[in-house]
Order: C-alpha cells, then sequence, then structure tokens
C-alpha cells in the first residue's frame, strides 16, 4: 500500500508515525508534512487544499489511498477530487465535511436523526443573537458557524463578550450550555457502517484549571477510567451510527473519521460537536494506543468494507499528550524562536515528541506555528505517562513559549 497523508501538524506527524508501523505500507508521502514527519515520510511542498494539486500529486506518486489530515481539503473538495479519479480517499466529499464546516448543518442533521444535542437558534443579525443570548442565559455558549480552526468558540460568562464574538462572525449557533465533562469519540465510517476508536479528553483552554481563551487544544489523555461503562456503544447506537445514516439518506455518504464530542450532562449524553477529522491533540494519544494496523483500517474504509461490529486491537497501558505552545498562543504566536532539548527529551523513558508548528533552521527547528510540539508520555497507567510527558517537556526550551501542567492531573488523581 503506497499511501499519501495531507496536512502539516502534530495531527498529521501522529498518523504518519502509526502508519509507518504498518506492515502493509510499503512507501509513505506528506504533503506538505513537517520535519517530524520528514523522518518517516517523504515530504511533497504542496498546498492541501488545491484539488487539482493533490490528485496531480497521488497520481504521479502512485499512491493507493489518499488520508486527509485537516478540515481545510475536505470542504474544499479535495476528497471529490480523488474519487472522481479514481484515488481511494479517507476523509469526507464536500457535502458530508459540512457536518464540520457548518454548525447550523450539522445541528439540522442531528435534528433529523433524533441525536441528543443542546437546543439552539441559528442568529446572523446582532437583535437575533442579543434574543438568543438572553433565552438561554449564562453561561453563554456562541458558536462560528464556518470554519475557525478550532478557536470559533466562546464560552463566557459575560453577555457583552458573547455578543462581541457573534458580531464578529457572518453567522453564529447560539446554544444552551452543556453540563458535565467532555469526552472525544472518534469513529472510522464507510459510508454506511462505523466502528468506534479509544475514547479521550482533551483540554481547550489556554491555562491551568481551565482559565484563560480556548485553543485548538493544549493536551489530551487516553484512557478514561472514570466513563460510564457502556459509554462507546451507546454513543455508537444513539449518536454514530444515526448521523451515519442519515448522510446517507441525503446521498451524502459519509468516508472518513466522524469525530463526536460530547457532554456527559446531568440529563445524559449531549453531542457538543462534530468534526470531520481526526482531532488534534486527541488523535497523538489514540493512534498510540492503537494496535490494528492503521493503513489496512483505513483503506478498509475508503473502499467500504467496514464490519459493523468489529472490535478493535489495543496496547495495554495510558498516553498523556502535552501541547507546547510558542509566546502569546493562541492570540498572536510568535514565529521563529529556537528549539532547543529535543534530544534531552527524546531520550525519557516512555515519551517522544511529535512536530506541529516547527520548521527547519540549519541543523535545528524553530517554532513556525501556534502549537509548537507535542510531548507524548507513555506508561502502564496514566500517572506514569503523565510524568513521562511532564519530564520530557521540561526539557524542551523556547523563548516565551508555555504549556498547562495539569493535563490528566484529575483523572490521575482519581
Amino acid at each position: 500500500m503506497r499511501v499519501l497523508v495531507l496536512g502539516s501538524g502534530g495531527r498529521e506527524h501522529a498518523l504518519a508515525r502509526a502508519l509507518h508501523r504498518d506492515p502493509s505500507v510499503t512507501a509513505l508521502h506528506c504533503a506538505p508534512g513537517n520535519p517530524g514527519t520528514a523522518a518517516v515520510a517523504a515530504n511533497h511542498a504542496l498546498d492541501p487544499t488545491d484539488p487539482t494539486a493533490v490528485v496531480e500529486l497521488a497520481q504521479r506518486l502512485g499512491v493507493t489511498l489518499v488520508v486527509i489530515g485537516p478540515e481545510a481539503p475536505l470542504v474544499a473538495g479535495v476528497a471529490d477530487a480523488l474519487r472522481a479519479a479514481a484515488i481511494p480517499c479517507f476523509g469526507p466529499d464536500r457535502a458530508a465535511a459540512r457536518i464540520e464546516g457548518s454548525k447550523a448543518f450539522a445541528k439540522e442533521v442531528m435534528a433529523s436523526a433524533g441525536v441528543p444535542t443542546a437546543d439552539a437558534r441559528v442568529c446572523e443579525t446582532t437583535a437575533q443573537a442579543a434574543a438568543a443570548l438572553d433565552e438561554f442565559g449564562p453561561p453563554y455558549v456562541v458558536k462560528d458557524d464556518g470554519l475557525a480552526a478550532g478557536k470559533g468558540v466562546v464560552v463566557t460568562e459575560s453577555r457583552d463578550v458573547a455578543l462581541a464574538h457573534a458580531g464578529g462572525c457572518d453567522r453564529v449557533v447560539i446554544e444552551d450550555y452543556l453540563d458535565g465533562p467532555e469526552v472525544s469519540l472518534f469513529a472510522l465510517c464507510d459510508g454506511q457502517d462505523a466502528v468506534p476508536l479509544m475514547p479521550a479528553q482533551d483540554f481547550k483552554r489556554a491555562y491551568d484549571g481551565d482559565a484563560g481563551p480556548n485553543t485548538g487544544g493544549m493536551g489530551a489523555y487516553t484512557p478514561l477510567p472514570w466513563i460510564p461503562e457502556g459509554l462507546v456503544d451507546e454513543v455508537m447506537a444513539t449518536v454514530v451510527q444515526p448521523t451515519v445514516d442519515e448522510l446517507r439518506r441525503r446521498d451524502t455518504p459519509y468516508v472518513g473519521v466522524l469525530y463526536a464530542g460530547l457532554a456527559l450532562t446531568s440529563k445524559g449524553v449531549r453531542v457538543v460537536e462534530f468534526n470531520a477529522r481526526f482531532g488534534d491533540p486527541e488523535t497523538q494519544v489514540v493512534l498510540d494506543r492503537l494496535a490494528t494496523p492503521l493503513g489496512s483500517l483505513l483503506q478498509t474504509c475508503a473502499i467500504g468494507g467496514l464490519v459493523r461490529g468489529t472490535r478493535l486491537s489495543w496496547f495495554p497501558g495510558a498516553a498523556v499528550t502535552v501541547v507546547i505552545a510558542a509566546e502569546h498562543y493562541p492570540e498572536a504566536p510568535v514565529k521563529g524562536d529556537e528549539i532547543l532539548g529535543l534530544d534531552e527529551a527524546a531520550q525519557v523513558p516512555g515519551a517522544y515528541v511529535l512536530h506541529a508548528g516547527t520548521k527547519r533552521a540549519g541543523d535545528g527547528f524553530v517554532a513556525n506555528g501556534g502549537r509548537v510540539l507535542n510531548v507524548v508520555g507513555t506508561g502502564d497507567d496514566l500517572a506514569a505517562a503523565r510524568t513521562a510527558a511532564y519530564e520530557a517537556a521540561a526539557r524542551i526550551r523556547i523563548r516565551g513559549a508555555h504549556h498547562r501542567g495539569d493535563i490528566a492531573l484529575k483523572a490521575v488523581e482519581g
């Protein structure tokens, strides 16, 4: 199998690393990739949102599977173009990718499929937004209807802040606040059936104690020892499969990973959001634990051969990832600062580093994005994995960088 991964972040480095472990993958390419993917794959300079350029590269490389990492190529119709060229693709077509590209569309699909989620209003004017905020009350939840790189959601007690965010968007979804802890569940779909991956939890706020602004994600861990028994089966039956069935009914079969962001509320499981791709940074820990060969699994989805009820194999133990972010992330991340200590971090038993926002500078690396590195720790349990991750993170030095110190802490403390 010859595989091309589209994207350049920490998620794509994790995908490339997992695909590299699959003995059926005989050639691995990334476009554009990053300095981390270059260690396990051949990188190719490319705009991953350009359908024509992606198809041309895939044909030139003779790949038998394209895996689309980020959301922007999906919404740009890259998967449509690949399938039109008879190239197997793991990632939904543009129409199905609206499940992430439009929060309003996702709410419409959930309503038709009977999927439990928060009550919501779609607002296009300031007056509509103000009325919706008053209807639901604080905490206010305001979501940009379009793609916003994980930073289009504001949850606040301040009506002024909520209204200002709504005013800065063309269209927003304002919804009732969902209480309870959040869980991320990925399901691999072939257009008709779906298979779940291991649940994870990520941390969206920038600072310890869930303080500061929302980000694309500051860390994650798996497994989740505190979730109710049978949760995954419940979510597959009441959320994932009904959504896949509804999209298929609309003649937009969903092929790819369906990310369900869930809240375990006092009234039961509710969907916070859907994403049309692997979540970042949950992918980094979930794929670390996956023992089933990833390439064969994704190709099965791409060509339509999943068996409903399939159970995947997992490595024992736990994984924790800590995101090291650039100075002033998420508002205005600083680029160009030298990254030191990567070799020292790699010497920590059970730990390794995934590149996210980096680039080569001579013999070293510099920060080139908001979330610069993912430091992954593994161990026999969450406590050991967490210790490994933070020991490795402590050895990395980037001027002005910051990371959360409480990833998986509550789970470890019980």
